[in-house]
């Protein structure tokens, strides 16, 4: 089957677990085109990551004539649907109090569409139910192929009215979360009807980069968090927590992995505590660096205030390394208090630092026994390739009206394509059926669908100088 993948920014370093699951897909045999509203190639450092960001078509940098261009064609060919996507933009661009914004995603979308066909796509799955979601949603109003999307959270249940998160649970074909929880805030918002099409598909890890833990160190107390540093991640908590834990237990240590808008206030936290020769900033480091960073460390500490499920939870599970973090979201579905770690409320420093005094003071043996509690759990649930089985499961459900047809011209894959009937069926039906009717139409309607194509490209011209600046927290 042939699927594209669609983010916001992609890759990211802290995307990782998207690039897995794409790798996943492919070796069960799927065809998995990416595209991506914009690349940040300046942030990336993983030579993974660098290798997909070759794989990755970016939207905004085709420019926004021919983006425009994309867009004049596709609501020319098909003015019915143009205006169903058109009303469906607006609609949703003023419950997001962003109407003009909402242009530039339907100009985004139609490109997509175009894309996909050329490309013979037959489903279009976003990652986070924000910007990617819409622009999905917008493509299969266009009459592109049929969307999915996967939620993360917390970003989507802050605001699920002004994403629409109903309306694009209840266009997609499927929606999946990441955990029992982010199925539970999508139960929320979604229709009841839509329930049963509300799935759990976990993010995955490689078992195999994780095959020979490095064992914990003995007499060691050594503390790793690993994160963006902004308010959500709770590391100035972490070092309150950390200053009161030292009183009775100084050989703890703690490295930070990770920068963020919050690094001043960070290092002006550790100078206030006094942890200066107790706290080390690591900046980012690649996977690998990440690994060795755990595989140093006694234990992963996680103080956030929201998350889904982190993927460093489960990359220090598999690593066989103890977690204490904080009770919410997703991450009681993993992290066991007593077996695998220690959950703490979110937001208390002293019950934060009671939970570091214990796994101070616990022997060698019961933070092994913990670690690998930890990674026969993770294992069982976090696999990577399981995981994709899964979702490769629901893109087949969802394209059960396909069939075969030969790939595109001078396309590198050279094999059978999974075209989606239905988006052609659907494409043809927003036709009129009357011969000429269509054309009579889109000639009616070619000075309002060349008036909204402005429109956008002008609202995109006045985004763009700010879109990195407006956009930073849709990911």
């Amino acid at each position: 089957m042939r699927i594209a993948y669609l983010v916001n920014t992609y890759p990211r370093p802290s995307h990782s677990f998207i690039r897995r699951e794409i790798l996943a897909l492919e070796r069960l045999g799927h065809v998995v085109h990416r595209f991506a509203v914009r690349r940040d190639r300046a942030a990336l450092m993983d030579p993974a990551d660098i290798a997909e960001h070759e794989r990755t078509e970016p939207v905004l940098e085709r420019g926004l004539l021919r983006l425009a261009a994309s867009a004049a064609r596709r609501l020319v060919r098909a003015p019915r649907a143009g205006l169903s996507a058109l009303a469906l933009a607006l609609r949703v661009g003023a419950a997001a109090q962003a109407r003009a914004k909402h242009l530039v995603y339907l100009v985004e979308a139609a490109h997509i569409a175009e894309r996909c066909e050329a490309l013979g796509i037959g489903h279009l799955h976003a990652h986070f139910g924000t910007n990617s979601a819409t622009v999905a949603m917008l493509c299969d109003a266009l009459g592109g192929p049929g969307f999915s999307v996967t939620v993360h959270g917390p970003e989507e249940f802050d605001r699920p009215e002004a994403l629409s998160l109903d309306e694009k649970t209840r266009r997609a074909r499927f929606t999946v979360a990441i955990s029992a929880y982010g199925r539970s805030q999508l139960c929320r918002w979604a229709n009841a009807t839509d329930w049963p099409r509300l799935h759990v598909v976990h993010c995955g890890i490689e078992p195999d980069a994780f095959a020979a833990p490095t064992p914990v160190r003995e007499n060691a107390a050594r503390l790793v968090a690993i994160g963006r540093f902004v308010e959500q991640k709770g590391q100035l908590l972490l070092l309150e927590a950390l200053a009161r834990a030292r009183r009775t237990h100084p050989a703890l240590t703690l490295v930070l992995v990770g920068d963020g808008p919050m690094r001043a206030a960070v290092e002006r936290a550790i100078a206030q505590h006094g942890l200066a020769d107790a706290v080390r900033l690591a900046g980012w480091r690649d996977e690998a660096g990440v690994r060795a960073e755990l595989a140093g460390a006694t234990a992963l500490v996680l103080p956030s205030f929201a998350e889904g499920l982190p993927v460093v939870v489960m990359e220090a599970m598999a690593a066989a390394r103890p977690v204490v973090a904080t009770a919410i979201a997703g991450v009681p579905e993993l992290v066991r208090e007593g077996e695998t770690g220690w959950l703490v409320p979110a937001g208390d420093a002293e019950a934060l630092a009671d939970a570091l005094r214990a796994l101070a003071a616990s022997p060698i043996e019961r933070l092994a026994a913990l670690g690998r509690a930890g990674r026969a759990r993770v294992l069982e649930r976090h696999d990577v390739d399981a995981q994709a089985a899964r979702l490769a499961a629901l893109f087949a459900e969802a394209a059960r009206a396909t069939e075969p047809r030969p790939a595109p011209p001078g396309d590198p894959s050279q094999g059978p394509v999974m075209q989606s009937r239905t988006s052609r069926v659907r494409l043809a039906a927003l036709r009129a059926t009357t011969p000429g009717t269509d054309r009579a139409f889109g000639l009616a309607m070619r000075v309002p669908i060349g008036l909204a194509v402005r429109a956008a490209a002008t609202a995109a011209t006045r985004i763009a100088p700010r879109a990195r600046l407006d956009w930073s927290r849709e990911r």
